[in-house]
């Protein structure tokens, strides 16, 4: 075997590998948000999250993507573990479409049919209003160009009449349990090391249509693959959360429960399958003559792709009547992490290790968001307790008040240092997001949650700023507020809560169900008070109900709320993509 056929052989394997990966992007780009409200709102029971999921990946080709999706809404809480288990049973079925083009791709010659994909592509790709359909058809072409060279290259090879490598298939007894054994971890090792279980079903096509590898051999390598793709995914959710290593369990479950159970009942099963098909597992090259056996040999591309599909359709059968059980046993072995402190600084949506389409990782930017507007509203709420404990610290309870105070204003101090922390770490996430080829719809959406993040920081800063000059009130000489300020103070602090209340109530939900006025009204009576409170000084200053040290240090909390309530006008127009004023 000649150097340049190997690196055909490689190179063509490439191409596929490549062809499936743009293939499966540009899908997921034309769905766009579409796909998550398909699995968000089609898995009210067990059989249409299995039919979501099946229908998801075979429209997507990639049961990963699906997966992936899948976990980031367990994560959001727009599914339940079980839903998400019940997705990605469809998915592994769905993900048998792909198993059927390679099949198509191996048997037939389709080369010739791809340049014309390219050439509509190539123009499909320079018009904005359909580059994405341009790049599907560019990775569907690359696609059935590698699958062509796949089996060009494997023709040339001639497997089928070399006698070292038959020779080494023959070594394996072929009716030892052992050998199916041994056979099945070659597959999962292969595909793991690959990262590609398409690859390898390429490679066992190859060798089996050509004669070189027999049947249960190649059905072995299969079930190989079917487990060494779960051992990816649950590697890489191993810096997860919780629920994505739940989900990763789950689905290598799956997987291996289904080859343990097939294992009972291997050959019956493939000789049905391949009964089905109308492959002769008896034929072999003497009893047949060359000629009679290749031709046999070449419909094993569609009995493996034809096991693959009733292995995974009834191996979901079997398991969909048992997903709270299966919910059950992975929250057993994966136990919830332990936080000693809720305020630890930790993202909770943002999860390295597995790799995610732009799509999902906007998700899971938005549920940050989510999660740091919700920190800055709860550190708002530490402010105003601080102003009731600066208001009451008399007599002999004031020392055991002070400690209290300090604690409090303490824990202030740690939620900037957190908010900046969030800044940055979803600022820094959004940006590798941003490095990928993007969507014009998802490139406004990140643009508006940059912004929306630099706003929550100023709330976060102005919300120190508070607590810093109530402490500077509390621990120096000046005098206490009269009882009118602190009545302003706290209606000041109300509005502007109910402004971080609505704020949220947006964040957290669907912006077409939204009324910005009611933000805009709030806004406006923030600002109407504001003017007020002002004159209202002047005045009380004026006639010595106060000295005007504290009347600044008063009104520097006021001026602090109102440029607080326009920072959430800002998150809101951000979110909105309009102007409120």
């Amino acid at each position: 075997m000649s150097i340049w056929i190997i690196f055909k052989l490689l190179g063509s394997l490439a191409l596929l590998m490549f062809g499936m990966k743009s293939m499966s992007e540009a899908l997921q780009k034309m769905a766009g948000p579409q796909l998550r409200h398909v699995l968000g709102a089609m898995t009210t029971n067990r059989f249409t999250g299995m039919l979501t999921g099946m229908l998801v990946t075979a429209s997507v080709q990639s049961s990963t993507a699906t997966t992936v999706m899948t976990v980031s809404f367990v994560n959001a809480g727009l599914l339940t573990l079980a839903q998400a288990i019940s997705v990605i049973m469809g998915a592994n079925i769905g993900t048998t479409l792909t198993a059927w083009i390679m099949s198509a791709g191996m048997s037939f010659d389709i080369t010739s049919a791809v340049y014309p994909a390219f050439f509509l592509g190539i123009i499909l790709i320079y018009q904005k209003k359909y580059r994405y359909i341009g790049d599907f058809l560019f990775g569907l072409s690359f696609l059935l160009l590698g699958l062509g060279t796949l089996r060009a290259t494997g023709a040339e090879m001639h497997l089928g009449e070399n006698q070292a490598l038959l020779g080494f298939f023959a070594s394996f007894d072929p009716n030892s349990f052992l050998t199916t054994l041994i056979f099945l971890v070659l597959g999962g090792v292969l595909t793991f090391c690959v990262q590609s279980s398409a690859a390898v079903m390429a490679i066992t096509m190859i060798l089996c249509s050509s004669g070189a590898l027999p049947i249960y051999q190649g059905i072995a390598l299969v079930m190989g693959e079917n487990i060494g793709t779960t051992i990816t995914s649950n590697l890489a959710a191993l810096s997860a959360n919780t629920q994505a290593r739940r989900a990763a369990l789950a689905h290598m479950f799956f997987n291996v429960f289904g080859v343990v159970w097939i294992l009972f009942v291997f050959r019956p099963f493939v000789d049905m399958v391949c009964g089905w098909v109308g492959y002769d597992v008896n034929m072999t090259i003497e009893n047949a003559g060359t000629e009679a056996f290749l031709a046999n040999a070449a419909k094993l591309n569609f009995v493996l792709a034809a096991f693959h599909t009733a292995f995974n359709v009834i191996n979901t059968f079997i398991l969909i009547w048992f997903i709270k059980y299966i919910e059950k046993f992975v929250c057993w072995v994966i136990k919830p992490k332990k936080v000693d402190d809720e305020e630890d600084f930790r993202l909770h949506f943002i999860t390295s290790g597995i790799m995610k389409t732009p799509e999902l990782s906007v998700l899971e930017a938005q549920k940050e968001i989510e999660a740091f507007s919700d920190r800055m509203q709860r550190m708002f709420g530490m402010v105003r307790e601080l102003l009731t404990l600066s208001s009451t610290a008399t007599g002999k309870k004031k020392n055991d008040q002070e400690v209290e105070f300090n604690k409090l204003f303490t824990r202030i101090e740690k939620y900037e240092s957190i908010s900046d922390n969030m800044e940055l770490e979803i600022a820094n996430y959004l940006d590798q997001v941003s490095d990928a080829h993007l969507s014009d719809d998802t490139k406004a959406k990140i643009r508006a949650m940059l912004r929306e993040i630099s706003e929550l920081e100023s709330i976060g800063d102005s919300c120190f700023n508070m607590a810093r000059t109530i402490s500077r009130k509390y621990q120096g000489k000046e005098d206490h507020f009269i009882t009118s300020q602190y009545d302003h103070l706290r209606q000041m602090m109300d509005l502007t809560d109910q402004s971080l209340t609505h704020m949220n109530k947006l964040l957290g939900g669907r912006k077409e169900a939204f009324d910005v006025n009611r933000t805009f009204n709030v806004e406006n009576e923030i600002n109407n008070y504001r003017a007020q409170l002002k004159q209202q000084n002047i005045i009380d200053v004026n006639n010595h109900e106060y000295t005007y040290a504290v009347g600044t240090i008063y009104m520097d909390l006021v001026n602090e709320c109102e440029k607080l309530g326009d920072y959430v006008v800002n998150v809101v127009e951000a979110r909105m993509g309009t102007r409120l004023k």
